[in-house]
Protein backbone atom coordinates (compact mmCIF):
# COMPACT_ATOMS: atom_id res chain seq x y z
CA UNK A 1 0.00 0.00 0.00
CA UNK A 2 2.82 2.38 0.85
CA UNK A 3 4.60 1.55 -2.39
CA UNK A 4 1.41 2.15 -4.37
CA UNK A 5 1.03 5.60 -2.79
CA UNK A 6 4.69 6.46 -3.41
CA UNK A 7 4.41 5.54 -7.09
CA UNK A 8 1.04 7.15 -7.71
CA UNK A 9 1.67 10.48 -9.53
CA UNK A 10 -1.24 12.01 -7.59
CA UNK A 11 0.26 11.05 -4.21
CA UNK A 12 4.04 10.67 -4.66
CA UNK A 13 4.87 14.35 -4.05
CA UNK A 14 2.38 14.74 -1.22
CA UNK A 15 3.93 15.10 2.26
CA UNK A 16 3.97 11.80 4.13
CA UNK A 17 5.98 12.75 7.23
CA UNK A 18 6.21 16.18 8.84
CA UNK A 19 8.13 17.15 11.98
CA UNK A 20 7.32 20.19 14.13
CA UNK A 21 9.92 22.96 13.68
CA UNK A 22 11.51 22.27 17.08
CA UNK A 23 11.59 18.47 16.67
CA UNK A 24 14.86 18.28 14.75
CA UNK A 25 18.26 19.90 14.78
CA UNK A 26 18.90 22.98 12.69
CA UNK A 27 19.50 22.38 8.99
CA UNK A 28 18.00 18.88 9.18
CA UNK A 29 15.16 17.74 6.97
CA UNK A 30 11.71 18.16 8.54
CA UNK A 31 9.42 16.87 5.77
CA UNK A 32 9.41 13.87 3.43
CA UNK A 33 7.09 13.17 0.53
CA UNK A 34 5.74 9.68 -0.07
CA UNK A 35 8.32 9.23 -2.85
CA UNK A 36 11.21 10.44 -0.68
CA UNK A 37 10.15 8.26 2.24
CA UNK A 38 9.86 5.23 -0.04
CA UNK A 39 13.38 5.75 -1.36
CA UNK A 40 14.72 6.15 2.18
CA UNK A 41 13.03 2.92 3.26
CA UNK A 42 14.65 1.05 0.36
CA UNK A 43 18.09 2.44 1.30
CA UNK A 44 17.58 1.10 4.82
CA UNK A 45 16.49 -2.22 3.31
CA UNK A 46 19.72 -2.37 1.32
CA UNK A 47 21.79 -1.74 4.46
CA UNK A 48 19.86 -4.28 6.53
CA UNK A 49 20.29 -6.95 3.87
CA UNK A 50 23.88 -6.23 2.86
CA UNK A 51 25.37 -5.50 6.30
CA UNK A 52 23.23 -7.65 8.58
CA UNK A 53 21.76 -10.33 6.33
CA UNK A 54 18.20 -9.72 7.57
CA UNK A 55 16.11 -12.56 6.22
CA UNK A 56 12.49 -13.42 5.61
CA UNK A 57 10.47 -14.42 8.70
CA UNK A 58 13.10 -13.50 11.29
CA UNK A 59 12.27 -11.26 14.25
CA UNK A 60 14.33 -8.08 14.59
CA UNK A 61 14.23 -5.98 17.77
CA UNK A 62 14.38 -2.19 17.49
CA UNK A 63 14.55 0.34 20.31
CA UNK A 64 13.90 3.80 18.83
CA UNK A 65 12.37 7.05 20.02
CA UNK A 66 9.99 9.02 17.81
CA UNK A 67 12.16 10.00 14.88
CA UNK A 68 12.09 9.35 11.12
CA UNK A 69 14.55 6.46 11.49
CA UNK A 70 11.90 4.50 13.37
CA UNK A 71 9.67 4.55 10.27
CA UNK A 72 12.47 3.81 7.82
CA UNK A 73 13.64 0.83 9.89
CA UNK A 74 10.11 -0.51 10.48
CA UNK A 75 9.04 -0.49 6.83
CA UNK A 76 12.45 -1.64 5.59
CA UNK A 77 12.13 -4.72 7.81
CA UNK A 78 8.64 -5.35 6.45
CA UNK A 79 9.96 -4.99 2.90
CA UNK A 80 12.47 -7.79 3.61
CA UNK A 81 9.78 -10.05 5.08
CA UNK A 82 11.09 -9.65 8.65
CA UNK A 83 9.00 -9.08 11.77
CA UNK A 84 9.89 -5.97 13.83
CA UNK A 85 9.70 -6.11 17.63
CA UNK A 86 9.10 -2.61 19.02
CA UNK A 87 10.93 -2.26 22.36
CA UNK A 88 9.54 0.30 24.81
CA UNK A 89 12.15 3.06 24.95
CA UNK A 90 11.54 3.67 28.67
CA UNK A 91 12.68 0.19 29.70
CA UNK A 92 16.01 -0.31 31.38
CA UNK A 93 17.96 -3.16 32.98
CA UNK A 94 15.80 -6.20 33.86
CA UNK A 95 12.68 -5.19 31.90
CA UNK A 96 14.76 -4.12 28.90
CA UNK A 97 16.85 -7.31 28.84
CA UNK A 98 13.71 -9.42 29.27
CA UNK A 99 11.89 -7.71 26.39
CA UNK A 100 14.79 -8.11 23.96
CA UNK A 101 15.26 -11.75 24.91
CA UNK A 102 11.56 -12.55 24.58
CA UNK A 103 11.59 -11.25 21.01
CA UNK A 104 13.76 -14.28 20.01
CA UNK A 105 15.65 -12.01 17.59
CA UNK A 106 19.39 -12.31 16.91
CA UNK A 107 19.95 -8.56 16.59
CA UNK A 108 18.84 -5.35 18.30
CA UNK A 109 19.06 -1.91 16.68
CA UNK A 110 19.26 1.02 19.11
CA UNK A 111 18.61 4.74 18.78
CA UNK A 112 21.84 6.60 19.72
CA UNK A 113 19.87 9.06 21.86
CA UNK A 114 19.10 6.20 24.31
CA UNK A 115 22.39 4.34 24.04
CA UNK A 116 22.43 4.15 27.84
CA UNK A 117 20.07 1.16 27.61
CA UNK A 118 23.16 -0.80 26.58
CA UNK A 119 24.77 -0.74 30.00
CA UNK A 120 27.68 -3.07 30.62
CA UNK A 121 25.35 -5.44 32.45
CA UNK A 122 22.67 -5.36 29.73
CA UNK A 123 25.20 -5.88 26.95
CA UNK A 124 26.80 -8.88 28.66
CA UNK A 125 23.40 -10.41 29.45
CA UNK A 126 22.22 -10.05 25.87
CA UNK A 127 25.48 -11.46 24.54
CA UNK A 128 24.74 -14.65 26.49
CA UNK A 129 21.12 -14.86 25.35
CA UNK A 130 19.34 -16.66 22.54
CA UNK A 131 20.43 -20.23 23.25
CA UNK A 132 24.09 -19.36 23.47
CA UNK A 133 24.25 -17.54 20.13
CA UNK A 134 24.06 -14.13 21.74
CA UNK A 135 22.08 -11.09 20.64
CA UNK A 136 24.04 -8.58 18.58
CA UNK A 137 23.47 -4.93 19.49
CA UNK A 138 23.90 -2.18 16.90
CA UNK A 139 23.63 1.54 17.69
CA UNK A 140 22.57 3.55 14.64
CA UNK A 141 25.39 6.10 14.84
CA UNK A 142 25.48 9.20 12.64
CA UNK A 143 28.25 7.68 10.50
CA UNK A 144 26.07 4.60 9.98
CA UNK A 145 23.19 6.78 8.83
CA UNK A 146 25.47 8.55 6.40
CA UNK A 147 26.45 5.16 5.03
CA UNK A 148 22.79 4.16 4.68
CA UNK A 149 21.96 7.34 2.76
CA UNK A 150 24.63 6.49 0.19
CA UNK A 151 23.27 2.99 -0.46
CA UNK A 152 21.54 2.07 -3.68
CA UNK A 153 17.85 1.52 -2.86
CA UNK A 154 16.95 -2.17 -2.67
CA UNK A 155 13.42 -3.31 -3.42
CA UNK A 156 13.22 -6.92 -2.28
CA UNK A 157 11.34 -9.25 -4.63
CA UNK A 158 7.75 -10.14 -3.79
CA UNK A 159 8.92 -13.62 -2.77
CA UNK A 160 10.53 -12.06 0.30
CA UNK A 161 7.06 -11.30 1.62
CA UNK A 162 5.06 -14.15 0.10
CA UNK A 163 3.15 -16.77 2.03
CA UNK A 164 1.93 -14.49 4.79
CA UNK A 165 -1.66 -14.80 5.96
CA UNK A 166 -3.80 -12.23 7.74
CA UNK A 167 -3.62 -14.28 10.94
CA UNK A 168 0.21 -14.36 10.91
CA UNK A 169 2.27 -12.02 13.08
CA UNK A 170 3.23 -8.69 11.51
CA UNK A 171 4.68 -7.05 14.62
CA UNK A 172 5.54 -7.62 18.24
CA UNK A 173 4.29 -4.83 20.49
CA UNK A 174 4.83 -5.08 24.22
CA UNK A 175 2.32 -4.65 27.02
CA UNK A 176 3.03 -1.75 29.36
CA UNK A 177 4.35 -3.96 32.15
CA UNK A 178 2.21 -2.32 34.83
CA UNK A 179 1.48 -5.74 36.39
CA UNK A 180 4.88 -7.38 35.88
CA UNK A 181 7.43 -7.79 33.12
CA UNK A 182 6.22 -6.73 29.65
CA UNK A 183 4.68 -9.39 27.41
CA UNK A 184 5.36 -9.50 23.66
CA UNK A 185 1.95 -9.37 22.00
CA UNK A 186 1.59 -10.72 18.49
CA UNK A 187 -0.06 -8.21 16.16
CA UNK A 188 -1.49 -10.13 13.18
CA UNK A 189 -1.46 -8.67 9.68
CA UNK A 190 -5.17 -8.00 9.72
CA UNK A 191 -4.57 -5.27 12.35
CA UNK A 192 -2.43 -2.90 10.22
CA UNK A 193 -4.60 -3.80 7.21
CA UNK A 194 -7.87 -3.01 8.96
CA UNK A 195 -6.56 0.21 10.54
CA UNK A 196 -5.14 1.41 7.22
CA UNK A 197 -8.49 0.83 5.56
CA UNK A 198 -10.94 1.56 8.38
CA UNK A 199 -9.69 4.24 10.79
CA UNK A 200 -9.41 6.84 8.06
CA UNK A 201 -13.04 6.26 7.18
CA UNK A 202 -14.12 6.64 10.82
CA UNK A 203 -12.17 9.89 11.05
CA UNK A 204 -13.33 10.95 7.58
CA UNK A 205 -9.73 11.76 6.66
CA UNK A 206 -8.99 13.34 3.30
CA UNK A 207 -5.66 13.58 1.42
CA UNK A 208 -5.25 17.14 2.68
CA UNK A 209 -5.47 16.17 6.36
CA UNK A 210 -2.53 16.29 8.74
CA UNK A 211 -2.73 13.72 11.54
CA UNK A 212 -0.76 14.87 14.60
CA UNK A 213 0.45 12.43 17.25
CA UNK A 214 2.83 12.72 20.19
CA UNK A 215 2.31 9.10 21.19
CA UNK A 216 5.36 6.79 21.08
CA UNK A 217 5.62 4.75 17.90
CA UNK A 218 6.39 1.59 19.86
CA UNK A 219 2.73 1.63 20.90
CA UNK A 220 -0.26 0.62 18.76
CA UNK A 221 -1.90 4.04 19.04
CA UNK A 222 0.75 5.83 16.99
CA UNK A 223 2.09 3.00 14.83
CA UNK A 224 -1.16 1.39 13.70
CA UNK A 225 -3.98 3.83 14.39
CA UNK A 226 -2.05 6.87 13.20
CA UNK A 227 0.69 5.88 10.74
CA UNK A 228 -1.18 3.06 9.01
CA UNK A 229 -4.41 5.04 8.71
CA UNK A 230 -2.40 7.96 7.28
CA UNK A 231 -0.94 5.69 4.59
CA UNK A 232 -4.36 4.27 3.79
CA UNK A 233 -5.69 7.72 2.92
CA UNK A 234 -2.47 9.15 1.53
CA UNK A 235 -2.41 12.13 3.90
CA UNK A 236 0.29 13.46 6.26
CA UNK A 237 1.56 12.06 9.55
CA UNK A 238 2.82 14.81 11.88
CA UNK A 239 5.22 13.24 14.38
CA UNK A 240 6.06 14.93 17.66
CA UNK A 241 9.09 13.43 19.45
CA UNK A 242 7.24 13.28 22.77
CA UNK A 243 4.19 14.58 24.59
CA UNK A 244 4.56 17.82 26.51
CA UNK A 245 1.60 19.94 27.70
CA UNK A 246 3.82 22.99 27.18
CA UNK A 247 4.49 22.39 23.47
CA UNK A 248 1.63 20.18 22.25
CA UNK A 249 -0.83 22.82 21.03
CA UNK A 250 1.95 25.02 19.66
CA UNK A 251 3.27 22.12 17.57
CA UNK A 252 -0.25 21.28 16.38
CA UNK A 253 -0.79 24.90 15.32
CA UNK A 254 2.61 25.36 13.67
CA UNK A 255 2.23 22.20 11.59
CA UNK A 256 -1.38 23.09 10.66
CA UNK A 257 -2.59 19.73 11.95
CA UNK A 258 -6.27 18.97 11.42
CA UNK A 259 -6.61 15.80 13.53
CA UNK A 260 -4.89 15.04 16.85
CA UNK A 261 -4.41 11.78 18.69
CA UNK A 262 -4.78 11.49 22.45
CA UNK A 263 -4.58 9.16 25.42
CA UNK A 264 -7.01 10.28 28.12
CA UNK A 265 -4.42 11.48 30.59
CA UNK A 266 -2.89 13.71 27.90
CA UNK A 267 -6.19 15.58 27.63
CA UNK A 268 -6.29 16.11 31.38
CA UNK A 269 -2.72 17.43 31.42
CA UNK A 270 -3.55 19.79 28.55
CA UNK A 271 -6.77 20.99 30.18
CA UNK A 272 -5.13 21.91 33.49
CA UNK A 273 -2.02 23.45 31.89
CA UNK A 274 -1.65 27.26 31.77
CA UNK A 275 -3.41 29.01 28.85
CA UNK A 276 -1.41 29.50 25.66
CA UNK A 277 -1.92 31.67 22.54
CA UNK A 278 -2.41 28.41 20.59
CA UNK A 279 -5.42 27.08 22.53
CA UNK A 280 -7.73 28.10 19.69
CA UNK A 281 -5.28 29.35 17.08
CA UNK A 282 -5.12 25.99 15.33
CA UNK A 283 -6.85 24.00 12.59
CA UNK A 284 -7.73 20.93 14.65
CA UNK A 285 -11.28 19.70 14.11
CA UNK A 286 -11.06 16.17 15.57
CA UNK A 287 -9.47 14.67 18.68
CA UNK A 288 -9.14 10.89 18.33
CA UNK A 289 -7.98 8.44 20.97
CA UNK A 290 -8.98 6.45 24.01
CA UNK A 291 -9.38 6.83 27.76
CA UNK A 292 -10.83 10.35 27.89
CA UNK A 293 -12.57 10.64 31.25
CA UNK A 294 -16.07 12.03 31.44
CA UNK A 295 -15.06 14.85 33.82
CA UNK A 296 -12.30 15.99 31.44
CA UNK A 297 -14.23 15.50 28.19
CA UNK A 298 -16.22 18.76 28.02
CA UNK A 299 -13.59 21.09 29.55
CA UNK A 300 -11.06 19.71 27.04
CA UNK A 301 -13.45 20.07 24.11
CA UNK A 302 -14.46 23.60 25.12
CA UNK A 303 -11.00 24.96 25.91
CA UNK A 304 -9.55 23.92 22.57
CA UNK A 305 -12.70 24.52 20.49
CA UNK A 306 -12.81 21.00 19.06
CA UNK A 307 -15.77 20.06 16.90
CA UNK A 308 -15.61 16.29 17.33
CA UNK A 309 -14.18 13.79 19.78
CA UNK A 310 -13.83 10.21 18.58
CA UNK A 311 -13.21 7.75 21.40
CA UNK A 312 -11.99 4.28 20.43
CA UNK A 313 -11.86 1.28 22.76
CA UNK A 314 -9.69 -1.73 21.94
CA UNK A 315 -6.46 -3.55 22.80
CA UNK A 316 -3.18 -4.19 20.99
CA UNK A 317 -3.41 -7.96 21.15
CA UNK A 318 -7.16 -8.29 21.53
CA UNK A 319 -10.18 -8.58 19.34
CA UNK A 320 -13.35 -6.57 19.56
CA UNK A 321 -13.50 -2.78 19.57
CA UNK A 322 -16.03 0.00 20.04
CA UNK A 323 -16.15 3.59 18.82
CA UNK A 324 -18.00 6.73 19.84
CA UNK A 325 -18.16 9.62 17.39
CA UNK A 326 -19.32 12.51 19.57
CA UNK A 327 -20.26 16.01 18.47
CA UNK A 328 -22.70 16.81 21.27
CA UNK A 329 -23.25 15.97 24.93
CA UNK A 330 -25.41 12.84 24.48
CA UNK A 331 -22.51 10.37 24.41
CA UNK A 332 -19.99 12.49 26.31
CA UNK A 333 -17.65 10.13 28.18
CA UNK A 334 -18.91 6.95 26.51
CA UNK A 335 -16.52 4.55 24.79
CA UNK A 336 -19.05 3.36 22.25
CA UNK A 337 -22.57 3.61 20.92
CA UNK A 338 -24.84 1.00 19.40
CA UNK A 339 -28.15 1.49 17.62
CA UNK A 340 -31.10 0.53 19.78
CA UNK A 341 -32.46 -1.65 16.97
CA UNK A 342 -29.38 -3.85 17.21
CA UNK A 343 -29.92 -4.44 20.92
CA UNK A 344 -27.03 -5.15 23.25
CA UNK A 345 -23.57 -5.63 21.76
CA UNK A 346 -24.06 -9.41 22.02
CA UNK A 347 -25.40 -9.38 18.47
CA UNK A 348 -21.97 -8.40 17.16
CA UNK A 349 -19.99 -11.32 18.56
CA UNK A 350 -19.28 -9.33 21.71
CA UNK A 351 -20.86 -9.53 25.14
CA UNK A 352 -20.82 -8.23 28.70
CA UNK A 353 -20.70 -11.03 31.28
CA UNK A 354 -21.96 -10.88 34.86
CA UNK A 355 -18.89 -10.76 37.06
CA UNK A 356 -17.84 -12.39 40.34
CA UNK A 357 -15.59 -9.87 42.09
CA UNK A 358 -14.55 -12.31 44.80
CA UNK A 359 -13.07 -14.71 42.27
CA UNK A 360 -12.10 -12.05 39.68
CA UNK A 361 -13.86 -14.21 37.11
CA UNK A 362 -17.14 -14.05 35.20
CA UNK A 363 -20.01 -15.42 37.29
CA UNK A 364 -21.08 -18.97 36.45
CA UNK A 365 -24.37 -20.71 37.10
CA UNK A 366 -23.73 -23.38 39.79
CA UNK A 367 -25.93 -25.87 37.91
CA UNK A 368 -24.88 -25.37 34.30
CA UNK A 369 -21.43 -23.89 34.80
CA UNK A 370 -22.22 -21.34 32.09
CA UNK A 371 -22.03 -17.56 32.18
CA UNK A 372 -24.81 -15.04 31.66
CA UNK A 373 -25.06 -11.57 30.16
CA UNK A 374 -25.15 -8.42 32.24
CA UNK A 375 -28.33 -6.40 32.34
CA UNK A 376 -28.49 -2.77 31.26
CA UNK A 377 -26.37 -0.58 33.56
CA UNK A 378 -24.86 -3.66 35.26
CA UNK A 379 -21.07 -3.79 34.91
CA UNK A 380 -19.76 -6.88 33.20
CA UNK A 381 -16.55 -8.12 31.60
CA UNK A 382 -16.32 -7.31 27.91
CA UNK A 383 -15.60 -10.43 25.84
CA UNK A 384 -15.37 -11.15 22.12
CA UNK A 385 -16.18 -14.42 20.38
CA UNK A 386 -13.45 -16.73 19.08
CA UNK A 387 -13.61 -19.81 16.90
CA UNK A 388 -13.03 -22.52 19.50
CA UNK A 389 -11.45 -24.78 16.86
CA UNK A 390 -9.18 -22.09 15.44
CA UNK A 391 -8.29 -19.68 18.26
CA UNK A 392 -5.22 -18.35 16.46
CA UNK A 393 -7.26 -17.18 13.50
CA UNK A 394 -8.12 -14.15 15.62
CA UNK A 395 -5.93 -14.26 18.72
CA UNK A 396 -2.22 -15.05 18.50
CA UNK A 397 -1.49 -14.24 22.13
CA UNK A 398 1.93 -13.54 23.62
CA UNK A 399 5.23 -14.82 22.27
CA UNK A 400 6.81 -17.37 24.60
CA UNK A 401 4.12 -16.99 27.28
CA UNK A 402 1.52 -19.70 26.94
CA UNK A 403 0.20 -19.11 30.46
CA UNK A 404 -0.60 -15.46 29.75
CA UNK A 405 -2.07 -16.39 26.36
CA UNK A 406 -4.38 -19.03 27.85
CA UNK A 407 -5.49 -16.65 30.61
CA UNK A 408 -7.12 -14.45 27.95
CA UNK A 409 -9.30 -17.27 26.62
CA UNK A 410 -12.58 -18.06 28.37
CA UNK A 411 -14.31 -21.33 27.50
CA UNK A 412 -17.79 -22.74 28.06
CA UNK A 413 -19.34 -19.30 28.24
CA UNK A 414 -22.82 -19.57 26.75
CA UNK A 415 -22.57 -23.17 25.65
CA UNK A 416 -20.19 -26.06 26.21
CA UNK A 417 -17.17 -25.86 23.97
CA UNK A 418 -17.38 -22.21 22.92
CA UNK A 419 -14.47 -19.77 23.39
CA UNK A 420 -14.31 -16.03 24.01
CA UNK A 421 -11.49 -13.50 24.35
CA UNK A 422 -11.28 -11.80 27.75
CA UNK A 423 -10.47 -8.10 27.66
CA UNK A 424 -10.01 -7.86 31.43
CA UNK A 425 -12.17 -4.71 31.44
CA UNK A 426 -15.50 -4.06 33.12
CA UNK A 427 -17.94 -2.09 30.97
CA UNK A 428 -21.61 -1.28 31.22
CA UNK A 429 -24.24 -0.45 28.64
CA UNK A 430 -27.24 1.74 29.28
CA UNK A 431 -30.69 1.57 27.75
CA UNK A 432 -29.78 4.37 25.33
CA UNK A 433 -27.18 2.19 23.63
CA UNK A 434 -24.17 3.95 25.17
CA UNK A 435 -21.24 1.88 26.39
CA UNK A 436 -19.22 3.05 29.40
CA UNK A 437 -15.86 2.02 30.82
CA UNK A 438 -16.13 1.03 34.50
CA UNK A 439 -12.72 -0.28 35.53
CA UNK A 440 -9.87 -2.63 34.81
CA UNK A 441 -10.32 -6.00 36.49
CA UNK A 442 -7.83 -6.11 39.34
CA UNK A 443 -8.12 -2.36 39.84
CA UNK A 444 -11.66 -2.67 41.16
CA UNK A 445 -11.49 -3.52 44.86
CA UNK A 446 -14.04 -4.75 47.38
CA UNK A 447 -14.76 -2.89 50.63
CA UNK A 448 -17.60 -3.37 53.13
CA UNK A 449 -19.11 -5.97 50.80
CA UNK A 450 -19.30 -3.51 47.89
CA UNK A 451 -17.31 -3.27 44.67
CA UNK A 452 -15.47 0.03 44.22
CA UNK A 453 -14.37 1.32 40.82
CA UNK A 454 -11.00 3.07 40.96
CA UNK A 455 -11.96 4.99 37.82
CA UNK A 456 -15.07 6.38 39.52
CA UNK A 457 -13.17 7.44 42.65
CA UNK A 458 -10.34 8.95 40.60
CA UNK A 459 -12.85 10.95 38.58
CA UNK A 460 -14.52 12.25 41.75
CA UNK A 461 -11.25 13.38 43.30
CA UNK A 462 -10.00 14.80 40.02
CA UNK A 463 -13.01 17.08 39.82
CA UNK A 464 -11.89 18.96 42.94
CA UNK A 465 -10.21 22.25 41.92
CA UNK A 466 -7.22 21.68 44.21
CA UNK A 467 -6.36 18.22 42.83
CA UNK A 468 -3.99 17.98 39.89
CA UNK A 469 -3.90 14.18 39.70
CA UNK A 470 -5.32 11.22 41.64
CA UNK A 471 -4.27 7.58 41.33
CA UNK A 472 -6.70 5.33 43.21
CA UNK A 473 -6.14 1.76 44.41
CA UNK A 474 -7.17 -0.60 47.21
CA UNK A 475 -4.84 -1.48 50.10
CA UNK A 476 -4.96 -4.38 52.54
CA UNK A 477 -5.27 -3.50 56.22
CA UNK A 478 -4.58 -5.70 59.27
CA UNK A 479 -7.79 -7.08 60.74
CA UNK A 480 -10.02 -5.88 57.91
CA UNK A 481 -11.60 -7.78 55.06
CA UNK A 482 -11.25 -6.57 51.52
CA UNK A 483 -9.23 -3.51 50.55
CA UNK A 484 -9.62 0.06 51.75
CA UNK A 485 -9.56 2.86 49.23
CA UNK A 486 -6.40 4.94 48.96
CA UNK A 487 -5.63 7.78 46.56
CA UNK A 488 -2.12 8.99 45.74
CA UNK A 489 -2.56 12.73 45.18
CA UNK A 490 -0.74 15.51 43.44
CA UNK A 491 -2.06 18.98 44.24
CA UNK A 492 -2.09 21.95 41.90
CA UNK A 493 0.65 24.53 42.25
CA UNK A 494 0.17 26.76 45.27
CA UNK A 495 -2.12 24.30 47.08
CA UNK A 496 -1.29 22.86 50.50
CA UNK A 497 -3.19 20.17 52.35
CA UNK A 498 -4.06 22.41 55.29
CA UNK A 499 -6.98 21.86 57.66
CA UNK A 500 -9.41 23.72 55.41
CA UNK A 501 -8.55 21.69 52.31
CA UNK A 502 -8.59 18.41 54.26
CA UNK A 503 -12.15 19.14 55.38
CA UNK A 504 -13.18 20.31 51.94
CA UNK A 505 -11.81 17.16 50.26
CA UNK A 506 -13.70 14.98 52.71
CA UNK A 507 -16.95 16.86 52.03
CA UNK A 508 -16.32 16.73 48.27
CA UNK A 509 -15.86 12.95 48.05
CA UNK A 510 -18.78 12.33 50.42
CA UNK A 511 -20.99 14.32 48.06
CA UNK A 512 -19.63 12.67 44.90
CA UNK A 513 -19.46 9.04 46.03
CA UNK A 514 -21.45 6.43 47.95
CA UNK A 515 -20.20 6.01 51.51
CA UNK A 516 -18.40 2.71 50.86
CA UNK A 517 -16.45 4.22 47.94
CA UNK A 518 -15.12 7.27 49.82
CA UNK A 519 -11.31 6.77 49.96
CA UNK A 520 -10.25 6.21 53.55
CA UNK A 521 -6.62 7.14 52.88
CA UNK A 522 -4.82 9.82 50.93
CA UNK A 523 -1.14 9.66 50.06
CA UNK A 524 0.30 13.09 49.31
CA UNK A 525 3.03 12.43 46.75
CA UNK A 526 6.14 14.59 47.02
CA UNK A 527 7.40 14.07 43.48
CA UNK A 528 5.49 12.91 40.41
CA UNK A 529 3.20 9.93 40.01
CA UNK A 530 4.76 7.14 38.00
CA UNK A 531 3.30 6.68 34.55
CA UNK A 532 4.04 4.42 31.60
CA UNK A 533 5.38 5.64 28.26
CA UNK A 534 1.79 5.81 27.05
CA UNK A 535 0.72 8.10 29.90
CA UNK A 536 -1.06 5.47 31.97
CA UNK A 537 -0.87 5.44 35.74
CA UNK A 538 0.86 2.52 37.46
CA UNK A 539 -0.62 1.15 40.67
CA UNK A 540 1.27 -2.03 41.57
CA UNK A 541 4.07 -0.47 43.63
CA UNK A 542 1.69 1.92 45.38
CA UNK A 543 -0.66 -0.94 46.19
CA UNK A 544 2.19 -3.09 47.52
CA UNK A 545 3.54 -0.29 49.72
CA UNK A 546 0.12 0.24 51.29
CA UNK A 547 -0.33 2.91 53.96
CA UNK A 548 2.24 1.93 56.58
CA UNK A 549 4.09 5.24 57.20
CA UNK A 550 7.36 3.27 57.24
CA UNK A 551 6.78 2.11 53.64
CA UNK A 552 5.88 5.31 51.82
CA UNK A 553 9.19 7.16 51.88
CA UNK A 554 8.84 10.93 52.16
CA UNK A 555 5.15 10.93 51.21
CA UNK A 556 2.56 11.88 53.81
CA UNK A 557 -0.41 9.61 54.53
CA UNK A 558 -3.75 10.90 55.75
CA UNK A 559 -6.82 8.97 56.82
CA UNK A 560 -10.49 9.54 57.50
CA UNK A 561 -11.08 8.42 61.10
CA UNK A 562 -14.40 10.28 60.95
CA UNK A 563 -16.26 11.46 57.89
CA UNK A 564 -15.59 15.10 58.70
CA UNK A 565 -11.95 15.59 57.74
CA UNK A 566 -8.79 13.83 56.58
CA UNK A 567 -6.15 13.75 59.31
CA UNK A 568 -2.44 12.87 59.35
CA UNK A 569 -1.87 9.12 59.69
CA UNK A 570 1.26 8.34 61.70
CA UNK A 571 3.07 5.37 63.22
CA UNK A 572 0.80 5.33 66.29
CA UNK A 573 -2.28 5.22 64.08
CA UNK A 574 -0.79 2.34 62.06
CA UNK A 575 0.01 0.44 65.27
CA UNK A 576 -3.58 0.97 66.42
CA UNK A 577 -4.77 -0.69 63.21
CA UNK A 578 -2.25 -3.53 63.55
CA UNK A 579 -3.26 -4.20 67.19
CA UNK A 580 -6.95 -4.03 66.41
CA UNK A 581 -7.56 -0.98 68.60
CA UNK A 582 -8.70 1.03 65.59
CA UNK A 583 -11.37 -0.15 63.15
CA UNK A 584 -12.51 1.43 59.90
Amino acid sequence: MFEAQAKDPKVANRTFLLLPPDASNANQQTAWTYAEAYEMILRYAAWLKEEHNIRKDEVVAMDFTNKPQFLWMWFALWSLGATPAFINTNLRDKAFIHSVRVSTGRILFVDPSIREVLSEHATSELAASNEGRGIETVVLEETTEQDIHQRTPYRAPNEARSGKKMKDSALLIYTSGTTGLPKAAHVPWDKPRSTSMGVGKILQLTPSDRFFSAMPLYHTAASLLCVCSTIGIGCTYVMSPRFSPRTFMRQAAETEATVMQYIGEMCRYLTVSPPTPYDRAHKLRIAFGNGLRQDVWQPFKDRFALDTIIELYGATEGIGATVNVSRNTFSRGAIGRTALLSGIINNMGQALLKFDHEADEPLRDPKTGLCSRSAYNEPGEFVAKLDAKAIKDKFLGYLGNEKATNSKILRDVFQKGDAWYRTGDLLRQDSEGRLWFVDRIGDTYRWKGENVSTAEVSEALGSHPAVREANVYGVELPGHDGRAGCAALLLRDGQTLDESLRRDLAAHVRKQLPKYAVPLFLRLVKGELEITGTVKQTKVQLRNEGVDPESVGEDEVLWLPTLESYELFGKKDWQALVSGQAKL
